[in-house]
């Protein structure tokens, strides 16, 4: 489980085919990378991580602490990773811990789908605002003032309409997340809030 906070944005090193899907890896943060917080990024193998808000486990290490995922192939077909190139960076959260605060909103990690930028306007302020069309099926839990997920990061939902939707950005996201790297024709991953995914597949279904 996570919270959709960012703890750092680290590179793609190498993102290579194995079977049918990938093996993945990802520089190891520094210390002090992406919150601010000081100290050492403790994960173990075996660990459960947030990578641009898709939950992948670690796999092994590299010599200078590279963390290795291997990616399935519906992992692949549920994200956009099958672009994926070294060199671009991708947004990473550790697993919640149960005595932390949760700052954003509970996060599986188990994507639904897609969005695609569709405009990105600036606020004035440092931030901005960008419009995203989600995939087809993903408009029904885009929920006014609701929180949605994208590349593993807690947003509040803004005007949705027909699948389209915008979020606003304040200046520290932009700078702490891959958000800001964002262009029109991007794609984000998307995960929709699960509390709304639980009560569709809980009421009964309507004559």
């Amino acid at each position: 489980m996570f919270t959709g906070i960012i703890e750092a944005a680290v590179p793609v090193l190498a993102c290579e085919p194995q079977g049918t899907g990938l093996r993945l890896t990802l520089g190891a943060p520094s210390s002090g990378d992406g919150d601010g917080k000081q100290g050492a990024w403790d994960v173990g193998l075996g660990d459960s991580v947030a990578v641009s808000g898709t939950c992948l486990t670690v796999a092994a290490f590299g010599e200078r602490g590279e963390m290795i995922f291997d990616l399935s192939a519906e992992t692949v077909d549920r994200t956009w990773f099958a672009s994926l190139k070294p060199g671009q960076h991708l947004n990473l959260e550790r697993a919640l811990k149960l005595d932390a605060r949760l700052d954003g909103h509970l996060v599986s990690g188990h994507v639904d789908g897609g969005a695609t930028v569709v405009e990105i306007q600036a606020s004035g302020d440092g931030g901005c605002e960008i419009s995203f069309q989600a995939d087809t099926g993903q408009d029904r839990y885009l929920v006014e003032k609701g929180s949605v997920t994208l590349d593993g990061v807690s947003l509040t939902v803004i005007s949705p309409s027909d699948g389209r939707f915008h979020v606003a950005l304040i200046p520290l996201t932009l700078k702490l997340t891959t958000l800001g790297d964002l262009e029109v024709g991007d794609r984000v991953n998307l995960e929709a809030d699960m509390i709304g995914k639980w009560v569709e597949r809980l009421l009964p279904p309507q004559a």
